[in-house]
């Protein structure tokens, strides 16, 4: 073998180092890689000082990450037959163009009465349950196998309560629409998730970043409707449908307050090891990749700002440290009370809850929505 080159007169010594492994399926220098992200477009960090301004930066540079174009292709709705047997308000379904890629359909309730209400834009959770969707949150009238499931659903995380039903008979108009891959949008499998993510990356595109722009175009044909007031929409979930709900306010003007419930938290404090986001999977529908050297997750979720947001976390949830969880808090309600608007965010932590959705937290969240809508 050729000898060794010499060292350059004042270098520093080569040496031979360990080669660089894994810690189940993080790589074991993940706390440098942690260290290296500052966040530095979060307001308060960023040289931005005009928080209009920021916002604006702010959104760009999300919706940049998105890699999935804005989208301007018309509803076109088709409004199926009604049904009236609810109690106070009317199911239906519409057909529309939710992006220039295919037309969904969603289950749309209205109240009885005259209009134009106030609305809630429900967004599902993921809870690996694709059978369905829409109708985790809407008690399903058109399909009996679908609502023998979307029963089992509620009893498990809403004490048996399909909320969007709940919402209506309260004298909201509600639209729930199907994420890729639930409902007439699937089933994917749990273990196709990952597959279906690598394949919009191969393809130029994001399955996260479809489900961001869906979501918000969602939010524009409801806030459209002429039995809609569209100064008073809301966007409402639950787990995976909480992320969607504050991404959702942080990138649409059609929304004017927002609840999650059961996703918050910072990005470090969450990606430990043990934490369901490090096994991949579920977490590709809310990944955008490259976006966490700008913006941590309540900085985006702060683009909302002075919006009425309601952030609700479980204190036995399993899936969100309190730590992660704390620091989110601490992060918004700084970009909150910067606003002088403290009184819009309201914070809060059930400490003998784990990661559900039941009778006492929505009760608490549709006090809530009366009295900001």
């Amino acid at each position: 073998m050729p000898a060794p080159e010499p060292a350059a007169a004042g270098a520093e010594p080569v040496t031979a180092v360990e080669a660089a492994g894994l810690e189940g399926t993080l790589p074991d220098f993940h706390p440098l890689l942690k260290n290296e992200l500052r966040f530095p477009l979060a307001w308060g960090t960023s040289p931005i000082r005009d928080f209009r301004t920021w916002r604006r930066v702010a959104r760009a540079k999300v919706e940049e990450h998105l890699l999935v174009a804005r989208d301007d292709t018309p509803y076109d709705p088709v409004f199926g037959e009604e049904h009236g047997e609810g109690d106070g308000f009317t199911r239906e379904s519409v057909t529309f163009s939710l992006t220039r890629y295919g037309r969904v359909r969603g289950a749309l309730l209205t109240p009885h009465g005259t209009g134009p209400f106030p609305a809630v834009l429900l967004l599902h959770d993921h809870g690996a349950r694709f059978d369905i969707g829409k109708e985790k949150l809407v008690r399903p009238w058109y399909d009996d196998t679908r609502l023998n499931s979307a029963r089992e659903w509620a009893d498990r995380y809403f004490s048996g309560r399909f909320v969007g039903d709940e919402l209506a008979r309260r004298g909201y108009v509600v639209l729930a629409v199907d994420a890729l891959g639930w409902g007439d949008r699937g089933p994917v499998t749990y273990e196709q998730q990952q597959a279906l993510a690598g394949n919009f990356y191969n393809l130029g595109s994001s399955l996260a970043g479809l489900m961001a722009r869906e979501d918000v175009r969602a939010a524009g044909f409801l806030a459209g409707l002429d039995r809609v007031d569209r100064r008073r929409v809301a966007a409402l979930g639950f787990s995976m449908g909480a992320f969607r709900a504050w991404q959702t306010a942080a990138l649409s003007d059609d929304i004017a307050a927002a609840v999650s419930v059961c996703w918050m938290t910072g990005l470090k404090e969450v990606m430990v090891p043990g934490n369901n986001i490090l096994r991949g999977q579920s977490s590709y529908y809310m990944l955008h990749p490259g976006l966490a050297r700008y913006l941590d997750f309540p900085d985006v979720a702060s683009i909302g700002a002075p919006k009425p947001m309601f952030f609700l976390n479980g204190g036995l949830d399993p899936l969100f440290p309190a730590d992660g969880v704390r620091v989110a808090h601490d992060k918004l309600r700084a970009v909150w009370r910067s606003r002088r608007a403290e009184e819009r965010l309201r914070l809060k932590t059930w400490p003998d809850l784990g990661h559900v959705f039941t009778a006492p937290l929505q009760d608490d969240v549709f006090d809530w929505l009366g009295a900001v809508l």
